[in-house]
């Protein structure tokens, strides 16, 4: 999952939240802080809740500014939105085809919302792209050669 900080004033920031990015310590200090468990906060970011994606941004920001305390990080309203990374993209076009395979208009309106939810759109045309893919078919097994007949010598 990335987070981006958008404020009006300054450059847009990432933060890269997915698994593997943070350590157990940081994900303590965002428990304690959020005062809810990790998996939790993961699909309060996931959802767009502000005081989830707030406190992970944080925790981020606390490796460059230690001193940087939860009081003092107080984004505005729309200043903080989640996206998804390449791995979660790939995942949800892969759960997405399955779900509405069998009627094309939801599934182009699920990729449509898709790529709006991707960080990276080459990510999501990429994962589309793969999935939606014409598989290889199974290959016909070898075909054995006919067995011949021979031919029998007449009694004649």
């Amino acid at each position: 999952m990335i987070i981006v900080f958008a404020p009006k004033d300054r450059e847009q920031q990432t933060f890269d939240a997915g698994r593997g990015k943070l350590r157990a310590s940081e994900i303590q200090i965002i428990e304690r802080t959020a005062d809810a468990r990790w998996p939790d906060i993961k699909e309060g970011v996931a959802r767009g809740d502000i005081h989830a994606m707030r406190v992970v941004v944080w925790a981020i920001r606390k490796r460059t500014e230690p001193a940087l305390r939860f009081g003092d990080f107080d984004p505005f309203e729309g200043e903080l939105y989640s996206r998804l990374d390449a791995n979660e993209v790939r995942a949800y076009a892969e759960s997405l085809f399955e779900q509405y395979r069998e009627n094309p208009d939801d599934l182009a309106e699920a990729f449509d919302e898709l790529r709006d939810s991707a960080f990276d759109p080459e990510d999501a045309a990429t994962a589309i792209a793969d999935v939606t893919a014409p598989k290889d078919p199974v290959p016909a097994p070898e075909s054995l050669p006919e067995a011949t007949e021979e031919a029998s010598p007449s009694d004649g």
